[in-house]
């Protein structure tokens, strides 16, 4: 059946990889993410691998926040998590390259990676840049406070407008440490994204390159055999919990992170006497 959509015998010859993103034109946060895409699977194809792309969809937390729509935020994260694995295990692919790039799609990426326990990454697609308005840069928040500055009479609706229309002047993710920012870099720190690549902003030049990089690198996590059982171990959590409160970052670490521990196949393996001990004897581990 695939020859039909274009794949010939040596391509299916080749190990198998997945390319799933949450590319969707209900906000700015994953509107990049069919061109970074279409960069790692030319990374995976020049590796010796043959990439399928898979999309899967995303609820954006800042477009709902405030409706009833904010209610299907945290339900997305579960759904985007399903998707992924259901693909995953139902095509039987060899490796994984989670596009992902706001608040629930972050973690459903890491989450369906540890499920099915396959060499992988998560791949933050980027933050957003700043806005400019007479000579300020402009984030997200500044527009949060605008609306108040007009309520209170210190600007005019007018003004309002135009920091309005000039915030988000392109493709990524709240430009802020919130829960996207927090989140990608958790991923780093717990080593499911390559180190550098998440911080690379939405629209920077560095991001494709970056993107086909990550695709080769891919290749050589599936040759190592490198999976997520591998990586997620108790101290990587820490590492990650101590990385998010350090930076002054999103509180919904926590959620996401106990889900991620708890999908990880490996995760009472990483319980032990040693462990134990050292918490009874009142040791806090600390960022090596």
């Amino acid at each position: 059946m695939l020859k039909g959509i274009g794949f010939d015998d040596h391509a299916l010859s080749l190990p198998q990889v997945m390319v799933s993103h949450a590319w969707i034109e209900t906000m700015p946060c994953n509107y990049n993410q069919r061109d970074l895409a279409a960069a790692v699977k030319e990374g995976v194809r020049a590796a010796g691998g043959t990439p399928q792309e898979v999309n899967t969809i995303a609820i954006s937390d800042g477009v709902t926040m405030g409706t009833e729509g904010m209610k299907t935020s945290l339900v997305s994260r579960e759904l985007v998590a399903d998707s992924i694995e259901l693909v995953a295990r139902g095509h039987y692919f060899d490796a994984l390259a989670c596009v992902v790039g706001c608040d629930k799609t972050i973690p459903a990426g890491a989450m369906a990676l540890a499920r099915v326990n396959r060499p992988g990454l998560v791949l933050y697609s980027g933050s957003i840049a700043y806005g400019h308005w007479r000579g300020r840069d402009l984030a997200i928040a500044d527009t949060f406070e605008a609306i108040g500055a007009e309520a209170a009479g210190r600007i005019s609706a007018e003004e309002l407008k135009e920091i309005e229309d000039a915030t988000c002047p392109g493709a990524g993710a709240c430009g802020g440490q919130y829960t996207a920012n927090t989140m990608a870099m958790v991923m780093e720190v717990l080593g499911l994204s390559p180190f550098g690549y998440n911080t690379i902003p939405a629209m920077d030049a560095k991001k494709r390159p970056a993107s086909v990089e990550a695709g080769r690198l891919l290749m050589e996590v599936l040759a190592a055999d490198r999976r997520p059982s591998a990586i997620l171990t108790r101290s990587s959590f820490e590492n990650a919990i101590a990385a998010a409160a350090a930076s002054g970052g999103s509180t919904n670490v926590a959620p996401s992170g106990t889900f991620h521990s708890n999908e990880d196949p490996a995760h009472e393996a990483n319980e032990s006497p040693q462990r134990e001990a050292q918490e009874d004897a009142g040791q806090v581990p600390t960022v090596p």
